[in-house]
């Protein structure tokens, strides 16, 4: 989808989403393998205005991707690890920069606060943990948490 064209006639094209579009985000947000035709049962429309519609949602950003949801701990990555990191002075881009290398890291925000990066890694074990943190501390301060359980797993935004 990344490398998707956009249509000259829909480049500039601006709807506003409407009732049908949340619908078939939400559907999409619990399961993005839906067909076209079954996706269009689920709210009331013909196949193709559903792929039109999604279409217009993808060229729009709306929808950046579709995902499988895979379990780490039934791929051998049992310890799921939390890091927050307080870099030093004028290290903002270096902390960015080790963050994309490092393939155990799965997501990575920058934000506000005195901890400007939060990021999430699967290992497949704790002994992987130390010579990770070892990249970031000569220029930061880290404070990491395992995670045990997810009480509130990753859930759909609420569109209704």
């Amino acid at each position: 989808m990344a490398n998707r064209k956009i249509r000259p006639e829909r480049a500039y094209e601006s709807k506003e989403m409407d009732a049908l579009d949340l619908r078939i985000l939400a559907e999409l947000q619990i399961d993005a393998r839906v067909s076209f035709a079954e996706l269009g049962r689920r709210v009331g429309l013909s196949a193709p205005a559903v792929a039109d519609r999604m279409q217009r949602l993808e060229e729009t950003g709306v929808i950046v991707g579709y995902r499988a949801e895979v379990n780490p701990r039934a791929l051998g990555f049992p310890v799921t690890v939390m890091v927050r990191i307080r870099p030093a002075a004028r290290e903002l881009r270096r902390i960015s920069k080790i963050a994309q290398e490092v393939p155990q890291i799965v997501e990575c925000y920058r934000m506000t606060g005195d901890d400007c990066f939060y990021f999430t890694m699967h290992l497949r074990a704790v002994d992987e943990l130390e010579p990770i943190l070892d990249l970031f501390t000569p220029y930061g301060q880290t404070t990491t948490s395992l995670i045990h359980t997810a009480p509130v797993p990753r859930r759909p935004l609420p569109l209704d």
